[in-house]
């Protein structure tokens, strides 16, 4: 079936822009685009960082697939722009979009709702660092509370580590957060139209799942079956549909999780707007279920948001 036949008229996948992720985002919009074209949708490159958002009305695109990741793509903020313009586009909406970004309020709204995550601080110069060591353990991380794809994160194992990786992640955001260790594992569940897709354990080969082991390396483990007894899975399942509802999730995205050594599960963060890499999850996910790329993007395409 084609494009037009199914409804979608011309369609823009946003790609590149200026967050620090531009480089994953030139990926991701790549496969995304190729495989839109693959299943004879009316795809065409839009880079906001070369091209005023206003030519997406004027040049009478349809419906917009976003493919942006990090600032002023899963942040609210092109989401906002489509709306007042009126143009559909896929993922979540302002709200949502916004509340995923931020790991702080994401934490907060999640606490609030019951939902089981990891014991954390909010860091700022003045922080008694000493006594965030004591409270959260050692080792625990550091991140920016709004970058994602690990940009700014660093594993800290001695108190006196902790105000430099603040300084680090300081440079990518103002708002930065201290997170207690957990070692029994790392999730993540996929979410398509608000069904979990089958959940993925990640081994990094390296210390921690960062930057590198996300994107470049070839040595990072991803499981899928995850291994886990079908019940932990389910519940796990269950877990992601909660978190990305109480944010107002849409569409599709990810939610990650944490695993402590006795067997229990933390939310960690959630994705508006995940990787679509030839390392990326959630086609990974999507295998599994049996849904190919194409399937998996035309469906994406289908549950776009409308404002």
């Amino acid at each position: 079936m084609s494009g037009v036949a199914m409804g979608f008229g011309k369609v823009a996948v946003l790609f590149g822009g200026k967050s620090a992720e531009r480089d994953v985002s030139l990926k991701s919009g790549a496969a995304v685009l190729k495989a839109l074209r693959a299943s004879g949708v009316d795809a065409h490159a839009f880079d906001p960082a070369e091209r005023d958002l206003h030519e997406l009305k004027s040049g009478g695109f349809a419906r917009v697939f976003i493919a942006l990741h990090g600032r002023y793509g899963e942040d609210g903020t092109v989401q906002g722009a489509l709306e007042l313009m009126g143009i559909p586009y896929t993922g979540s909406g302002v709200l949502a979009s916004a509340l995923a970004m931020d790991k702080w309020r994401t934490k907060l709204v999640w606490r609030a709702a019951g939902l089981p995550i990891p014991a954390f601080e909010l860091l700022t110069a003045d922080t008694d660092f000493d006594a965030v060591a004591r409270q959260l353990g050692l080792p625990l991380f550091v991140k920016p509370a709004n970058e994602g794809s690990s940009v700014g994160i660093s594993k800290v194992k001695h108190a006196s580590e902790l105000r430099e990786a603040y300084e680090l992640a300081a440079k990518y955001d103002p708002l930065v957060i201290a997170e207690q260790f957990l070692g029994g594992g790392e999730y993540t569940a996929a979410m398509l139209g608000g069904v979990a897709l089958p959940v993925i354990k990640i081994e990094p080969a390296t210390e921690f799942y960062d930057y590198e082991a996300k994107y470049f390396r070839d040595d990072t483990r991803y499981l899928c079956p995850c291994g886990l007894p079908a019940a932990q899975e389910e519940e796990m399942q269950r877990l992601a549909q909660q978190g990305f509802a109480v944010l107002g999730g849409a569409g599709w995205g990810r939610v990650d999780f944490l695993m402590d050594e006795a067997g229990k599960t933390y939310l960690l963060e959630a994705n508006t707007s995940p990787g679509m890499t030839d390392h990326s999850l959630v086609p990974m996910a999507a295998r599994q279920a049996g849904i190919s790329f194409e399937q998996l993007v035309v469906k994406v395409l289908e549950l776009s948001h409308v404002g």
